[in-house]
């Protein structure tokens, strides 16, 4: 992520994950948290959501 305008295309494709609880997202850090339903969402959704806005992640 490269400014303002990236953070928030990350923000909206992880806040529109069914099952999503919170997200946060740090330019700073270029690190995105969540919290998620587990029985209504999985890691591939959000890993999916982000890879759809040009983006990678990885799990930690």
């Amino acid at each position: 992520m490269r400014d303002e305008n990236d953070v928030n295309k990350v923000l909206h494709a992880l806040n529109e994950v069914w099952g999503v609880r919170d997200v946060e997202v740090s330019l700073a850090n270029k690190l995105a948290t969540f919290s998620y339903d587990e029985k209504a969402a999985s890691p591939i959704d959000f890993l999916q959501a982000v890879k759809d806005t040009g983006f990678d992640m990885k799990e930690e």
